[in-house]
């Protein structure tokens, strides 16, 4: 007997990527699973000017999100770093985790140079929040300039020479088979990665047994309890698309998380930071939102969202 499985994305060349990995997997772990594309074109694809005044990255991901809630689809898939932390989770969904990917940032530049090498005055396209503060604290002689794009356009941008370098997702590259066009991965202590980063979900119903089982081979615990952790940290800091924060989770086989945090100023001049490690991946995210709030990211971050 066959079960239709239809995969709710963006039609995007990494989106379409994505959905084309999930399918795969889909095949390759139940047998009789017969998965669909089901394309959606959001506001936000539409939309030329800044993602602000849509109510930020929630207008792709919730979007996506309502085909499920209308039975239009069986899974939404997103990037977790897309899925914002200041807007309540659309009741009756939950989020399933496969193993993560690499949640490292790289710097593309044509000719080869890397982040040090750069000269005074280079173009380094990205309008990453988290990304803009640790550049301009770090190499405050660079240029930041403000893309939006798919990853695609965001190379051919650097490429065409309209700017000098791009900062963007290792895992994304990945995904569009270009990752040897990076010039060199910025580890995660040098550019804090995003919460969520590399990360895929797979948002579906609670209730839908069905899906559930055919998605329960690709469940990743180690993932799921990194993402937990990061989300319930995200959560609790109600991150926004203006919001400097970064930060990352680490899950062991003994059940240990450990989750680092920060959040910065936009300029990068002040950087509040905490780390914590536990078994229960929610009280570990919320133990790192108290420390950070604790120490006035709650102050930032309103100071942030108003720039």
């Amino acid at each position: 007997m066959t079960q239709r499985i239809r995969i709710a994305s963006r039609a995007s060349v990494m989106a379409t990527a994505q959905v084309e990995w999930l399918k795969g997997e889909i095949v390759r772990t139940t047998p009789g699973a017969v998965p669909e594309f089901v394309p959606v074109s959001t506001e936000g694809d539409r939309w030329a000017g800044p993602l602000s005044e849509l109510g930020g990255k929630g207008a792709f991901t919730g979007a996506v999100a309502d085909r499920v809630l209308r039975g239009a689809a069986d899974v939404a898939l997103h990037c977790l770093k897309d899925m914002p932390g200041d807007v309540p989770a659309p009741e009756g969904l939950v989020c399933l985790y496969p193993a993560r990917d690499d949640l490292n940032d790289v710097l593309v530049h044509p000719g080869g140079l890397k982040l040090d090498d750069l000269p005074p005055g280079a173009r380094v396209g990205t309008s990453a929040p988290r990304r803009i503060a640790q550049l301009r604290a770090s190499h405050p002689h660079l240029r930041i300039v403000p893309v939006r794009g798919n990853a695609d356009t965001r190379l051919q941008l650097a490429h065409t020479g309209q700017v000098d370098a791009v900062i963007l997702a290792n895992a994304g590259l990945r995904r569009i088979g270009r990752e040897a066009e990076a010039t060199e991965i910025l580890g995660a202590y040098r550019m804090m990665p995003a919460l969520g980063a590399g990360q895929l979900a797979m948002q579906v119903h609670e209730d839908d047994a069905a899906t559930h089982a055919v998605l329960a081979p690709l469940v990743d615990p180690m993932a799921t309890r990194a993402a937990i952790a990061e989300r319930t940290l995200l959560r609790a800091l109600a991150g926004h698309c203006h919001a400097p924060i970064a930060g990352h989770a680490l899950a062991d086989e003994s059940g240990a998380v450990r989750l680092t945090g920060r959040v910065y100023t936009p300029d990068g001049s002040v950087v509040l930071s905490s780390e914590l490690t536990g078994n229960t991946p929610e009280a570990v995210g919320r133990g790192v939102a108290v420390d950070l709030i604790a120490q006035g990211a709650n102050e930032l971050l309103a100071s942030s969202r108003r720039t």
